[in-house]
């Protein structure tokens, strides 16, 4: 057993620090504060702090060599070297937080990011046009306090047919116009028209109503310039009492201009449809040729070169057929009228109270003549070109 009254070896590392030497741990102490206060980054100061504070460090080594100092010593020792110890792990934190600070401020300078300059990344999608012109419609109807409604797209035949007053032969009915689901005997069909709405509306909530109801329909057309299998319809009823034609009338102006603009101008023709009585057509006055039959050459709708009797006439003018509205100088924008009694009678409001009307007309179609479109394919063909020319940006 050692003799605690002999001095013990020096530490053979070539840094140890004799724990009792008050002078030799202070300078431990202040080589190792200049050290970390001189590090420049937070590199420089992990090995500062490793050789400063680590198992083979000078401070480390004399607070080692405490354990074989005689007990008067011990305590002594141990105080000045733990003093010393926590000072410079004090100086080693704060100087870590002023780098980690500095690292921080430097990133926020050199890695900093103009969000104004354009980029190249590929080009942004854009919103089709056809759920702006049906947002603008809803927007419409809203604001004059009707209820926008929407139906299922698998219809039951009742409401497709029958309680619109579609006989049990009528053309419509056949397969050549309608899908249906199958198994047959299950009487489901994907709807023609947005029109059962009204019949599911009117058994829903009755009368007073006034609905706005746009949403897809589905007829066995081919797919080609004027058509397509699956479209979008906007249907309005209202019934009430005391409605009229003259209520119709003025409903269906005022969507003419929130739709096309001011100064649209339409007119109604008589017609016929199974679920209104009286019935009529509307249509709108060409936008194109502004209802003069006639446009000139080279515009959007020109039929193209003039016809050969127009090219042998001396009287020939500059211009040709307008294509936009076949040179009628009118466009049919969709159907309308007064709600049959018979459809108020199926859903179970009394004809002799309350009348009502009716309209429904193509989104597309609308979309057509209000922006000259002149293929309905470029609507379904997914090319975001043609959704960007309308407006549709995102």
């Amino acid at each position: 057993m050692p003799d605690p009254t002999e001095t013990p070896e020096p530490a053979e590392d070539a840094t140890a620090v004799d724990p009792r030497d008050a002078a030799a741990v202070g300078a431990a102490e202040e080589a190792a504060l200049a050290a970390l206060a001189a590090a420049p980054d937070l590199d420089a100061l992990t090995a500062v702090v490793r050789a400063h504070t680590g198992e083979r460090s000078p401070l480390s080594l004399a607070n080692r060599a405490i354990g074989s100092l005689p007990g008067p010593e011990k305590a002594a020792a141990g105080k000045s070297v733990g003093q010393a110890r926590r000072r410079v792990s004090a100086a080693a934190a704060e100087r870590r937080e002023a780098l980690e600070a500095e690292r921080d401020a430097a990133v926020l300078v050199t890695e900093a990011q103009d969000l104004t300059q354009p980029t190249a990344r590929l080009p942004r999608g854009a919103r089709h046009p056809l759920s702006g012109l049906v947002d603008r419609v809803e927007d419409f109807f809203t604001g004059l306090g009707w209820d926008v409604l929407e139906g299922p797209e698998v219809e039951a035949g009742w409401f497709n047919f029958d309680a619109l007053n579609f006989g049990p032969d009528h053309p419509a009915r056949q397969m050549q116009d309608t899908f249906f689901v199958e198994p047959a005997e299950a009487g489901l069909v994907l709807r023609t028209h947005t029109s059962p709405v009204q019949a599911r509306a009117l058994l829903d909530h009755g009368a007073p109503l006034y609905v706005a109801v746009p949403g897809r329909v589905f007829r066995t057309d081919e797919l080609d310039a004027t058509h397509t299998p699956v479209f979008t319809q906007v249907e309005g009823l209202a019934v009430d009492e005391h409605l009229t034609m003259a209520h119709l009338r003025g409903t269906l102006d005022a969507l003419a201009v929130a739709l096309l603009g001011e100064g649209t101008t339409t007119r109604l023709r008589p017609a016929f449809f199974p679920f209104t009585e009286p019935s009529a057509e509307l249509d709108v006055r060409c936008p194109q040729c502004e209802g003069t039959g006639r446009t000139a050459p080279g515009s959007a709708a020109a039929v193209g070169a003039a016809t050969a009797a127009e090219d042998a006439s001396s009287t020939r003018t500059d211009e040709v057929p307008c294509r936009t509205c076949g040179a009628t100088g009118w466009i049919e924008w969709g159907g309308c009228g007064m709600v049959n009694p018979h459809v108020l009678r199926a859903a179970g409001v009394d004809p002799e109270r309350f009348s009502g009307f009716a309209f429904g007309m193509g989104i597309e179609r609308t979309l057509m003549f209000r922006n000259l479109v002149g293929d309905m394919r470029d609507m379904v063909e997914g090319d975001v070109r043609f959704s960007r020319q309308l407006g549709g940006d995102l």
